[in-house]
This record gives structure tokens, sequence and C-alpha cells, in this order.
């Protein structure tokens, strides 16, 4: 990546990242408190994944080469350090309290009556510590009826509307195909530490930060969903949804030889497509240049559009619409994306020596700062692997450490396809 002269001697003695010593202790497990803490360790920071003599449940759902080492553990556990511990003894709680005093962040997607019931909730961790970033993903506000009640990603999908939204236009609901719920959260939850750790850079105050499932995605949801909702006084209001999104023709266009994704979206846009495609007399028609007439007649719009699509191939569309400055892309399905030429191009998939796993394709992180460069600085880690190494550092004696110190499920080859469990959110 380019960047200003000026930065480079710099970028050479922060290249682990702009959270370079900062430490978190991180108590989460499945996919939403790991694709968090994934973005703190990629950038930067020291995470000290604490993992339960069994382990992260997600280690067993994917596809798995070995035990313990699935295919989405693997995408959301690099650049950590794995300390196996059983908290419910005395000696894992000790080694626990240990690691709190010297960290910087605290996060957990346990839920609040159950962290407790451990001996690690806020005012007992911010009594050893504090000055920590305390953040409790939640399921449901903690000032809310259902606080306790479990949370799934299906089950946030549901509540939040998304799951309702799926099924419009279609004979029953749906869940979306993708654990989003999940990776919006901890996306906001990494959000959120990084936001609670300015404010303690610029004004030393630590503090407890709660990042709820069903807020967060109702919120993520409503975005452009709103509509009459927005005007609280108006008796008349239009109904919740974007007509743009709900009229049933915003979808992959049918080609000659196979599908396509295209979106004039501008004024220009849609004459200059009309244009190319032989068939001016829409714009009048449409009235498209006028932006007002256009959403309220976009579904006959994307009825013209679709059979227009059809008269040529998707190539064919695609160096169109690249002439015409319009929105498109062939349909790339999930196997095809490191053949993708963009992705190849900015190198996005990279290979690794994993030690157990051999060769491994992993996503490198997509954020690129200029002066401090963030990396795959390790592989994500076997349960417990970093144990002794990391209690060593926080002071604690070899008898102490061996008092802590778990097994290991024995290593079995074969490729394996496991079915998920519920996601714990």
């Amino acid at each position: 990546m380019n960047q200003p002269e000026g930065t480079r001697l710099k970028a050479a003695a922060t290249a682990d990242g702009p959270l370079a010593g900062v430490r978190v202790i991180d108590l989460t497990s499945v996919v939403l408190g790991p694709m968090c803490t994934q973005v703190l360790a990629d950038f930067g920071a020291d995470v000290i994944k604490i993992e339960a003599p069994d382990g992260d449940m997600m280690r067993s759902n994917g596809v798995s080469k070995h035990a313990g080492m699935s295919s989405i553990y693997l995408a959301l556990n690099r650049n950590k350090r794995s300390v196996a511990l059983d908290l419910k003894r005395a000696a894992g709680a000790h080694a626990l309290n240990g690691l709190i005093r010297g960290a910087d962040v605290f996060v957990h997607n346990m839920r609040v009556e159950a962290i407790e019931r451990l001996g690690f909730g806020y005012e007992a961790v911010s009594a050893l510590n504090p000055g920590i970033v305390y953040c409790a993903a939640t399921g449901f506000g903690q000032d809310g009826p259902d606080r306790d009640k479990p949370a799934f990603d299906d089950i946030i999908q549901a509540s939040c509307g998304l799951v309702g939204l799926n099924a419009l236009g279609h004979d029953e609901p749906d869940y979306t195909a993708s654990l989003i719920a999940d990776k919006t959260t901890g996306l906001a939850v990494a959000n959120a530490v990084l936001a609670a750790m300015v404010c303690k850079a610029r004004h030393g105050l630590g503090q407890y930060v709660e990042v709820p499932m069903l807020e967060t995605m109702t919120a993520f949801m409503l975005t452009e969903h709103m509509g009459g909702m927005t005007f609280a006084d108006d008796a008349d209001a239009q109904p919740a949804g974007y007509a743009r999104l709900l009229a049933g023709g915003r979808k992959p266009w049918r080609t000659r030889d196979g599908w396509i994704s295209m979106l004039p979206y501008t004024a220009r846009h849609w004459s200059a497509f009309f244009t190319l495609a032989g068939r001016e007399d829409l714009i009048d028609v449409y009235d498209v240049t006028d932006r007002h007439a256009r959403n309220r007649n976009i579904k006959p719009i994307y009825g013209e559009l679709r059979k227009i699509i059809l008269m040529k191939t998707t190539a064919e569309w695609v160096e169109i619409c690249g002439e015409i400055d319009v929105p498109c892309t062939p349909i790339y399905t999930l196997d095809a994306l490191p053949e993708h030429p963009h992705l190849q191009a900015v190198g996005l998939f990279e290979e690794t020596q994993h030690p157990t796993e051999g060769r491994i394709r992993q996503l490198r992180p997509t954020a690129r700062f200029a002066a401090t460069p963030v990396r795959l600085r390790r592989h994500a880690p076997l349960l417990g692997e970093h144990t002794a190494e990391v209690l060593s550092e926080a002071g604690l004696s070899p008898d102490q450490i061996d008092a802590c110190v778990t097994g290991r499920k024995p290593v079995t080859g074969g490729l394996v396809e496991n079915e998920p469990d519920g996601q714990r959110g």
C-alpha cells in the first residue's frame, strides 16, 4: 500500500498495528465475541483468549481437518493466544485475577448472571483493575425484561425484524444464510471498545460498556426501513419499510447465459442505460431523469429492465455497464471468491502455514494503516497453547501454572463437516 514518505520510518517501529501494547482479556466464544476480539487482535492488541478446559464451542463447528480446529474457529481466532482455565476452580480463578490486573480491556459474551456467578462481573473486575475497559456483549439490554434470556443468531434475526422482512415476496419467513446478527454485533462491540479506549486515553477513565444484540440489530435493520414510523405525530404515516427495496424488482437479473447484479441508480445511469439498450422512449415514459418520478415508477421500470437484460450475455452487460459507469458485477459463488480479480489484486486471501493444519487460506485484515500496518502475526491457537507462557508473564510460579494447566483432547485425522449447534450470542 502506498503511504506518505514521512510515515515509513515510523511504520517500521510500529509494525504490529495501532493497538500494539494493548492487552485484552477475552472471555468470549462462538462467533459474536471472537469477531470483536479478532478485530482488536488484528489491530495489534495482545488478545488473551480464556477458554474452558473443553475449549470454545466453535472449535467443533464447520469443516475440520483435526478435532478442535474447525474452519470457523480458524477464521475467528488468529492473532490471539489461548489460555485454558477452569474458572470454577480456585487455581483458575486466581490465575485470571492476575491477568486482569495487567490488562487494558476485558470482554465477555456470557449472560451477566452467569459471569457474576463465576466472580468476574464488573464490580469484581474493576476492583482488581479500576481503569479497565469492561465490555459485556449481551443478548438483550440489561434494563429490559428479556435481560436474562438466551440469545442466539436465529433468535435475534427473528426478533429484530429481519426474518419478517425476508418473508416479503415469499411463501414463508426465512433466516438470512449468514450469522449476520452475531457478526454485525461483534463489529459493534469492537467499535464500542475502541471508543471506550479513546476515552480512557484522554481522561484516564475506565468504564463498563454494554452492547446488546437485539438493540444493535434492530437499529441496524431500521436504518433504511423506518419509513413512516419516523414521523411519530403523523396518524396517516406510511408503514415501515423502504419501498425501493421492497418493490420486488431489486434482485439479481437473468441474462442470456446466466445472472448478473446491475444497479442503474442516478438519472444519468438510467438515461445512458436506456439509450444504449435502444429504448430511449422509456426515458420519457417513466420520467427517469426526475428522482421522485423515478421512485414512484420503480416497479414498472424494473419490469422493463428485466426484459432488456435477457437480451445480452453477462459478459456483454459487464462491458456495457463499464462504459457508462453503471454499477455491475457477475454473481460470484463462495467457492469462486478467491478467483475474484479485484480480491486477487489486493491480496485479500493469504496462505499461511499452521503448525497442525498445514497450509491454510485466510483473509487478511481488511483495514489498512499507513503508519501502523497490521498483519497476520499468530496462527489461531491450539486449546491452551499459550497457558504456561501467558501465566508465566503474569508472574505465576511453575507450581501455580501446573495447577492451572489442562489436558488437550487428542488430535484425529479426517476431513469432516460438523453440524452447528445454536450460535451463542
